[in-house]
């Protein structure tokens, strides 16, 4: 193996190096999948919310146009009706 044939491979101090690099990049490795594993969570609950709103919102658009269509009517009614008709 390369590796093995390397001097480098056999230096105590390149070999100290070496694994003191591996456990950084690990760590942060690691710390970057917890921060994105957050990030994901968080956005999965921003959309939750955000379709929960938009039933909200077409709830409310029936309900006023429900509102809308009861006042036309009365109004038509009042409308109708003769001034002196009790």
């Amino acid at each position: 193996m390369i590796w093995q044939e390397c001097p480098r491979a056999q230096d105590p101090i390149a070999h100290s190096e070496l694994a003191a690099l591996t456990r950084r990049f690990e760590e942060v490795a690691e710390q970057h999948g917890r921060e994105f594993g957050i990030i994901k969570s968080d956005l999965t609950a921003v959309r939750l919310q955000v379709g929960n709103l938009d039933q909200k919102v077409e709830a409310l658009d029936k309900k006023i146009d429900r509102n809308q269509a009861q006042i036309i009517e009365l109004l038509t009614e009042l409308v109708g009706r003769r001034p002196d008709a009790g």
